[in-house]
């Protein structure tokens, strides 16, 4: 491949300025927060936004910031022929963390520790790199590569929805917010609300209230419930048989009205059994305990029966389904909130692409409706795939294999990237096979020679596209 020797060297050279710039964005805490004047996400994006434009002005690059939702980073003024998206917004950070705080990247045995470090201020920083390269080392392109730098995608993507409206897609466009090889195929996704209402009932023991998860895409590691006119020791006993059921632990506190916080481990919601979830287990455990009847009691045990405890396929519910191309059919009960006089909650869904959505949507509402609980959902977003014979694909792939080694290869990816509603849009690294990140969980990481070769591959596949 033309330039490989100079592209290798170029990245070798300028690795530790690379993992430099990476510890200073993951340094920025940018989880979506409260809207500013002309910070529309909170001032953590805006920061690790505004971060990216400096340095991509620093390293000669010209930008355009589209209302400081979106950064974009233009290799020239030629006509585009590829676009990279990729974003600097992360999920909360979570509990459980060890190797370091979420904000306080650490390099450690061979890997990048902090929030953002894999998903996905680590790839965006290798992606600036693989144009920087190209830049410096002076090779010429015949078409224009734009980096589009998101600051809202682990909250709905509302960024580049937004920048879809002013801007039209270019021919090729790859996502470094996946995993190697090429992930052609992305899953449907299902935001699945509930919630039901009944009177309250003071009769004891009761429930006065759950709380637990904050986000739809994200494995809850934690749930608390206050409950009233049980004996501490008994709630103690029955949660020991749980959490040796569900691996979930559990704490009781206090003696009048008990706070019980179940604690599991969150993950991707798109690999739910990476995860422990504690919404599951606290309502097994609610099935165990002796509450005194009431409407609430009995739509909460209706309701651990659609969605019991290690149920990751929708098989209660009767919408399992799996495909070769695709895999299975995943579900995360994610948020749930519960008071005296109701609750409502939300599970994420990922349909491969032989699940009819109208299968199941309709099964779902018929099937909660039994339960006595009301389902609000009556749309989702549809598969995406793009042909594992298009010369695009054929390219990365060409590009995986000569700096790797291995084989190339097309698979399937539960999570939803920045290109699922575009016409030739992939993901394209930056996780590498058996490489597990501990995305959205605690301890998340990058394996820091895997960015190295991210940034070389990134640059090879610039060149092989645009010149």
């Amino acid at each position: 491949m033309r330039y490989k020797a100079e592209i290798e060297k170029y990245i070798e050279d300028h690795k530790d300025e690379m993992f430099a710039d990476i510890i200073k964005l993951c340094e920025i805490n940018s989880e979506k927060s409260e809207a500013k004047e002309g910070m529309p996400y909170g001032v953590g994006p805006y920061e690790a936004l505004m971060f990216t434009d400096k340095m991509s002005k620093e390293y000669g690059f010209k930008t355009k910031n589209y209302d400081n939702r979106v950064l974009a980073v233009d290799f020239s003024d030629k006509e585009t022929q590829l676009d990279i998206l990729a974003h600097v917004d992360v999920v909360p950070a979570g509990e459980g963390w060890k190797e370091t705080e979420p904000f306080k990247p650490l390099i450690k045995d061979g890997r990048i520790y902090g929030r953002g470090t894999s998903d996905d201020k680590g790839p965006v920083i290798a992606s600036l790199y693989a144009m920087r390269a190209i830049k410096e080392l002076g090779i010429e392109l015949s078409k224009n590569v734009r980096m589009i730098i998101g600051s809202d995608e682990e909250c709905g993507m509302s960024c580049v929805k937004y920048y879809y409206t002013v801007e039209k897609e270019a021919p090729m466009t790859f996502s470094p917010d996946g995993a190697y090889p090429v992930v052609n195929i992305e899953k449907g996704k299902m935001d699945g609300k509930f919630s039901a209402k009944f009177d309250a009932d003071k009769n004891l023991p009761r429930i006065i209230s759950i709380n637990a998860g904050t986000k739809s895409n994200v494995v809850p590691p934690k749930a608390a419930m206050i409950v009233e006119g049980l004996n501490a020791e008994t709630v103690k006993a029955a949660a020991a048989e749980v959490s040796k059921a569900t691996g979930v632990d559990f704490e009781v506190k206090g003696s009048d009205k008990l706070e019980i916080t179940a604690l599991g481990a969150n993950a991707h919601a798109s690999t739910p059994d990476n995860g422990k979830n504690a919404i599951t287990a606290l309502l097994q455990l609610v099935t165990k305990l002796d509450f005194a009847k009431s409407r609430q009691i009995e739509l909460l045990h209706n309701l651990y029966e659609l969605m019991p405890h290690g149920d990751t396929k929708g098989e209660a519910i009767g919408i399992a389904k799996s495909d070769e191309k695709s895999g299975a059919l995943t579900l995360a009960f994610s948020i749930f909130n519960a008071d005296e006089e109701g609750f409502e909650g939300a599970f994420d869904l990922r349909a491969p692409v032989s699940a009819e959505p109208k299968f199941l949507l309709d099964t779902c509402k018929e099937r909660f409706a039994k339960a006595g609980i009301t389902f609000h959902t009556d749309s989702m977003i549809a598969p995406h795939e793009v042909s594992e014979d298009s010369d695009f694909v054929k390219t990365l792939l060409k590009c995986y294999e000569e700096y790797t080694g291995l084989e190339g290869y097309c698979i399937a990816l539960g999570g939803l990237t920045y290109v699922h509603d575009l016409k030739n849009g992939v993901a394209f690294g930056a996780v590498f096979p058996g490489t597990d990140t501990r995305m959205h969980g605690a301890d998340e990481f990058a394996v820091v020679d895997e960015l190295v070769a991210s940034a070389k591959i990134f640059a090879q596949a610039i060149v092989e596209l645009c010149s």
